[in-house]
């Protein structure tokens, strides 16, 4: 596809007369008409003038987005993004298997930390605990003991009670 030389000059011709056009044009008025819809700044802005382009047309505003508006949901929006960015879980969405993993781990970390503080005890401490936990379930033990015996005992009464009351 060979152009002319006359098809050549056409173009270079449109190409000049569009790059002086462009030259003489008003920076300004390109800036200000660069977005079609502006965002809005506010309701405060929406009572003001509108505002125009360069061939006299109202050029219009987005609507205000009550969503986007709701102070309850940005901030709950900027708490998201805070927990996102440390690393939190808000949603708790983990599988059984991490929970599981967990678990284990933090069962595994409670016995470390028992065998930490266990190593760092005293002998003489360990037998004092020990003797403790020796006493206090014996004494448990007779405790139980007791409370079957008195229960015997308040049977045996009952019977002896309810045989003299009927032998009167």
């Amino acid at each position: 596809m060979d152009l002319t030389k006359d098809e050549l000059n056409i173009k270079a011709n449109t190409i000049n007369h569009l790059k002086s056009k462009l030259e003489n044009h008003d920076i300004v008025n390109l800036r200000r008409t660069d977005k079609m819809i502006p965002d809005t700044i506010g309701n405060a802005d929406r009572n003001s003038e509108p505002i125009l382009n360069e061939d006299g047309l109202i050029i219009p505003k987005k609507p205000v987005n009550p969503v986007k508006e709701n102070i309850e949901r940005q901030n709950l929006h900027r708490e998201l993004l805070f927990n996102k960015k440390i690393g939190k879980n808000v949603l708790n969405q983990k599988t059984e298997l991490q929970r599981a993993l967990e678990k284990q781990k933090d069962n595994l970390a409670k016995k470390q930390l028992e065998d930490h503080i266990a190593a760092q005890t005293p002998e003489f401490e360990k037998v004092i605990a020990d003797r403790a936990k020796r006493l206090q379930s014996s004494h448990e033990d007779k405790n139980e003991d007791d409370k079957v015996i008195n229960k015997e005992l308040l049977q045996i009464r009952m019977n002896l009670k309810t045989r003299s009351d009927a032998n009167k």
